[in-house]
């Protein structure tokens, strides 16, 4: 992860659409540095890196999961670093990363269509994906016929023969790339239509499209930011009611 900190404070980046039975800030808190959904009551450490949630900026534009689809949680307080609690750069291009099978995206969803939860212990699950440019990504959605429209804001990701995928509950989740040692977050996990099947990639909030509205944000708070790029926060967003982003 990236070293610099100046604008790393602000929260972690998510799905509106996983906000929208719960709204309400203190309904949410967000927890860094843990691996698993369910840490042990007697996980000290836990608790600890547990953030308070002082509000939920979902981007104006938002109008259901095709547009828009992206969040900032802000915090209450500062997070503070350790080993496993570090920024992720945003830039306000990643063109570069298209077609390179070496991006990651993680979560705690399901790890198939058919299954109905994720089994003990709840850890975090990663997969390594390819980013794929919207025209190819069109063309894989119209095999054999369904036609989904896929504009500049959002892009596919995974494999086309869905031997990787995202799937039900890690909607809100990070998919980041590496360049020359440093982690950049180049979309947000926003929907897909099943879980690794066939010509259906899953479909991620294209960040690099709200860098300017993330920029703005943030500079309310902090110091100006560099133009073209920023830093932001992974992390797992917590409710009373739901334990992980659906």
């Amino acid at each position: 992860m990236a070293s610099r900190s100046h604008l790393s404070r602000r929260g972690p980046l998510s799905s509106t659409h996983c906000f929208a039975r719960y709204y309400d800030p203190s309904k949410w808190s967000v927890q860094f540095g843990e691996p698993t959904s369910k840490p042990t009551v007697w996980n000290l450490r836990a608790y600890i890196h547990r953030y308070t949630v002082r509000d939920i900026i979902a981007n104006p534009r938002y109008n259901g999961i095709l547009f828009s689809d992206i969040a900032l949680p802000t915090l209450a307080t500062p997070v503070t670093y350790s080993k496993y609690i570090q920024p992720i750069c945003v830039l306000s291009s990643t063109f570069m990363f298209q077609h390179r099978p070496d991006c990651w995206v993680t979560g705690w969803g399901l790890l198939s269509e058919n299954d109905t939860s994720l089994p003990p212990p709840y850890n975090l699950w990663e997969v390594q994906v390819t980013i794929l440019n919207n025209t190819r990504c069109g063309y894989v959605f119209t095999q054999p016929s369904r036609r989904i429209p896929i504009h500049h804001s959002i892009f596919c990701a995974g494999a086309e023969d869905g031997s990787v995928d995202t799937c039900k509950g890690d909607s809100g989740g990070p998919l980041v790339c590496d360049k020359d040692g440093l982690w950049y977050q180049v979309g947000v996990v926003s929907w897909g239509m099943g879980c690794g099947r066939p010509n259906r990639p899953g479909i991620y909030t294209n960040v690099r499209v709200y860098f300017n509205w993330i920029q703005k944000l943030m500079s309310c708070s902090t110091n100006r930011p560099d133009p073209s790029w920023l830093l932001l926060l992974l992390a797992l967003l917590w409710s009373p009611q739901l334990l992980q982003l659906v």
